[in-house]
């Protein structure tokens, strides 16, 4: 009996050692910029939300490109209409913008480390570039989900979450007040 378990204990290790040896990352060594996905180089190209705005969305501040697309079932006046799209052009602009920095500047870093010239000046001038405009990214995608609090009705609000699907339950109220369980 005592053998079986050491045989078992073995089989069990040696799967371990076989399993660890594969990365997760295979195949990726090919991407024209390893720490980025083609998804991810065509989402900052196109100014998408990439979950930049989550604390924002999942706590009743709507996202303006949403409300746009729930126009009809929001009731949406034509001055909200017109509230809603300035906020949605001028954040897709400046995300597609920030997106292509972000990109250029992964494209940079990744040149660093595949010339084998990277050292550690050059590595903290590039994290901290892409760190500074994916921090600019994000604020201004949250900036668009904190102006549509001033053009929505706390009801409207309440629709938009309930249409997106997000529950109830969520711990806030949607004028910001904890609800009491």
């Amino acid at each position: 009996m005592r053998h079986i378990r050491i045989v078992l204990l073995l089989v069990v290790s040696l799967n371990d050692v076989a399993f660890s040896q594969t990365s997760p990352y295979v195949g990726q060594e090919r991407h024209d910029i390893k720490a980025l996905s083609p998804k991810e180089i065509q989402d900052y190209f196109a100014g998408a939300g990439m979950g930049f705005a989550k604390a924002a969305e999942l706590n009743s501040y709507p996202g303006p490109k949403h409300v746009l697309e729930l126009a009809d079932s929001l009731e949406l006046t034509e001055l909200q209409l017109t509230k809603t799209k300035k906020p949605f052009q001028s954040i897709k602009a400046k995300a597609m913008r920030l997106g292509k920095s972000i990109v250029h500047q992964e494209h940079e870093l990744d040149k660093l480390f595949a010339s084998k010239t990277v050292d550690n000046a050059a590595l903290t001038s590039q994290t901290e570039r892409i760190a500074r405009l994916q921090g600019e990214l994000r604020s201004a995608h949250l900036e668009a989900h904190l102006a549509m609090r001033q053009v929505l009705s706390l009801e409207q609000i309440r629709k938009y979450d309930e249409l997106r699907g997000y529950s109830k339950q969520s711990g806030t109220s949607h004028d910001g007040n904890m609800h009491k369980h």
